[in-house]
């Protein structure tokens, strides 16, 4: 029971789909002017419950009041009428319009025969004042950087009333220098009264802002804790059921150059994505890339799985030029983990056994004469499960019915697996790895990562997460706008440092040798 005025009481919250129960009995409350955390694994049930609460899915038991009042459910109008506004991790912005007319869109009925900007303008202006959040209501947005539309998120919801705000991985895709600027933003909102519910994998946040705790496993609400009461292994114990240690990299002998990018641009549409790229990655070591989302990180990754063509300087594997083919990088070794695990990862209505082989269909081991080896590749997937534990009800089933984490575990294993039983692959591409997964599965893929790069791999990581960047890279660089900084050694790097050069300050990290 919270100490302060309740804002928001969930009374035996159950939700079912078919045979899975995502929610199971969950009974929690959020006291005004509290930041509640909500901790789970993936596939705990917090989008679930988080949803239900916005009104996009119906409870099958249950009761939820907001400032005493009961929610009607399934109505998301209800919701937002009520005082409840969600800022996601991906912004709903138009890039082509101004702040205003973002915070305007949908606030206004369409057959008014004129819009009353200049009041919503002073509101707006009014409203960014009290909570300390400067804006500048005529920029568009698509010129802001990625904190400020964060800002523009948060605006939109106090504009509409919001009095609960519900946050989801608010600084996945932030500078440390945003998060920071975050964190005040919301120390004055919650001095203002507002409540907020904070959705977050990265435990040291958590128990920065939070006064309390709840962790989700299974559906089932299992710990209430007062932050100030608990600690990060604690945490991470009761979020998986088990003690979670996360693997550091050791000191290792770089072998010989597998990478060399010399002055490589690439352009798609008309416009220069990559501008000069240089960049060796070494067999034994991983490379770490840093950047706030859209500045080229993708590029580069489609480069190096030879989906996207270089239209200038210098792309070689062990010495040999490579051009854009995908079918011949995973001939030479070259495995890739997408960022998108659903888009690109893998097909969701094919079974786990097509999806393990896709990768490497056309390879003598799994085709003959256009026809597929069943047998072989179903023997394949099998081994490939129980190697890298990927718990589903068997190969046959669908793999959109995965979690987020054992979709990862399975893309992973096709990864490593690119070579068969030939041994590790020779260079991996490892793009956003860990998105979204919680810290049990995240200790998996570092942990996996670390062993290709110990048998000899050249591994690119590209995070927009800086502490797996520092935790298990060898060399960092840094991209902003197409261009790529010098790698330098991970230890010769500051957090200040990273978050300078990836807002694009010229500075970051000069001093590191």
């Amino acid at each position: 029971m919270t100490q302060t005025p309740s804002a928001l009481r969930l009374a035996r919250i159950t939700k079912r789909f078919g045979a899975l129960t995502a929610n199971d009995d969950i009974s929690l409350e959020l006291g005004s002017g509290e930041v509640l955390a909500l901790l789970g694994e993936n596939g705990a049930g917090k989008s679930t419950l988080v949803s239900i609460l916005f009104g996009h899915y119906v409870a099958d038991a249950g009761s939820i009041e907001v400032f005493g009042q009961p929610l009607p459910p399934g109505d998301p109008r209800a919701a937002l009428a009520a005082g409840i506004g969600m800022v996601h991790q991906h912004f709903a912005l138009a890039d082509n319009l101004s702040v205003l007319d973002n915070i305007l869109l949908g606030t206004e009925a369409l057959w008014l025969p004129f819009s009353r900007r200049r009041a919503a303008r002073d509101r707006l202006l009014a409203t960014a004042r009290r909570f300390g959040l400067s804006v500048d209501a005529e920029a568009r947005v698509g010129t802001l950087s990625v904190g400020e539309r964060q800002r523009v998120e948060i605006l939109k919801a106090l504009y509409r009333g919001a009095r609960i705000l519900i946050l989801d991985e608010p600084t996945a895709v932030l500078t440390p220098q945003e998060s920071e600027s975050l964190f005040a933003t919301l120390a004055q909102l919650v001095a203002e009264g507002l409540s907020i519910i904070f959705i977050s994998h990265k435990l040291d946040e958590v128990l920065r802002v939070s006064q309390r705790v709840a962790v989700l496993r299974a559906g089932r609400l299992i710990a209430l804790r007062e932050t100030r009461d608990t600690h990060k292994a604690e945490l991470a114990e009761l979020m998986v059921g088990r003690s979670v240690s996360l693997p550091q990299r050791e000191p290792r002998e770089r072998g010989p150059r597998v990478l060399h990018l010399q002055g490589v641009s690439a352009t798609r549409g008309g416009r220069r994505v990559l501008d000069a790229l240089d960049l060796d990655v070494h067999a034994g070591e991983i490379v770490g890339i840093a950047g706030v989302s859209g500045n080229g990180q993708l590029a580069l990754a489609e480069l190096l799985s030879g989906t996207l063509a270089h239209s200038a300087g210098t792309l070689t594997l062990d010495d040999q030029a490579l051009r854009a083919d995908p079918r011949d990088r995973v001939a030479r070794g070259v495995a890739r983990i997408p960022e998108d695990r659903h888009a690109e990862g893998i097909v969701g209505d094919l079974p786990v056994w097509e999806n393990a082989i896709s990768e490497r269909l056309h390879t003598p081991a799994f085709s003959r004469w256009g026809f597929v080896r069943q047998r072989a590749a179903r023997a394949f997937a099998r081994k490939l499960v129980a190697r890298f534990d990927v718990r589903l009800p068997g190969i046959d089933s669908p793999t959109r019915v995965l979690s987020g984490g054992n979709m990862q575990k399975l893309i992973l294993g096709r990864a490593l697996c690119v070579r068969g039983d030939a041994g590790t692959p020779r260079f991996i591409i490892a793009n956003q790895p860990t998105w979204g997964l919680d810290i049990g599965a995240v200790a998996y893929v570092h942990r996996c990562l670390l062993d290709a790069a110990r048998q000899g791999a050249a591994v690119l990581l590209i995070s927009e997460d800086l502490e797996e960047l520092f935790a298990i890279s060898d060399r960092i660089a840094v991209m902003f706008k197409g261009r790529l900084g010098p790698a330098r050694d991970a230890a010769a790097w500051t957090l200040a440092d990273v978050g300078l050069a990836m807002a694009g300050t010229p500075h970051g990290g000069q001093h590191a040798a």
